[in-house]
């Protein structure tokens, strides 16, 4: 239980919730007995709770009797992803700027204190980042995307989503203060490119800029610690067509 727990929350609704969250995390179809122990609940409530979500496709029973993500999950998760109104041509200037560059383009925007990757087109120059995928919610004191997001907004509303989504830790070269991420953003100035090494990813680079006159960023990803100069260049470009 949380401080800011509802009076009127819905157990079972909050019950059914936990069971798709530990169900889409595994990596591995679940057993009843296995759901329940994950999810602290009784085996008879597990049992009602599973077959429901089967009946409203959100669970799927394989005939080992384990249990997976239903197809409903995926029809939520795209619907998601059409609510976001990206930018005119975002997703053709996405795929222009990963084969022209040759590395990973990224769509973004902040919500609710949340960096949202809500597009990506992948290049062969660039890793895989699980955690910058579509739909999917990262860090923006960590990431280029986030960081010329931050850097868009007034200082008190960029403080508060500092404060309210944490500063995790994910390299030795992260910022773990919003000290750290102010110092950072003083040096830049709105709208330009705005470049990180090495504080997402180990040995991984991003530079990642706001589109104009909008509340998108769109970035790309290299191997190694620093961004190609044809890269940086084919970004910029990338800008002003969806400018």
């Amino acid at each position: 239980m949380t401080d800011d727990e509802p009076s009127d929350l819905i157990r079972s609704v909050s019950r059914a919730l936990r069971v798709l969250e530990e169900v889409s995390r595994a990596d591995r179809p679940l057993s009843v007995k296995v759901i329940a122990r994950r999810c602290g609940l009784n085996l008879s409530t597990s049992y009602h709770l599973v077959r429901t979500l089967c009946y409203e496709g959100y669970l799927h029973r394989r005939p080992d009797g384990d249990y997976m993500i239903g197809s409903k999950v995926a029809e939520r998760f795209h619907e998601m992803l059409e609510a976001f109104e990206r930018p005119p041509r975002a997703a053709e200037v996405l795929r222009q700027l990963a084969a022209e560059s040759g590395h990973t383009a990224y769509l973004a925007q902040l919500t609710d204190a949340r960096l949202v990757v809500v597009d990506v087109a992948e290049g062969p120059l660039s890793p895989w980042l699980e955690d910058l995928q579509a739909g999917l919610e990262t860090a923006p004191h960590a990431t280029a995307l986030g960081k010329a997001l931050l850097l868009s907004l007034p200082p008190r509303i960029r403080r508060g989503i500092l404060t309210e989504y944490g500063l995790r830790r994910f390299t030795s070269a992260t910022p773990t203060s919003v000290e750290d991420v102010e110092e950072e953003l003083a040096l830049l100035r709105p709208g330009q490119v705005v470049e990180e090494y090495g504080q997402f990813r180990e040995e991984v680079a991003c530079a990642g800029a706001v589109v104009p006159g909008t509340q998108w960023a769109i970035g790309i990803s290299a191997r190694g610690l620093s961004i190609p100069a044809l890269a940086r260049a084919r970004l910029r470009e990338a800008l002003r067509d969806l400018t």
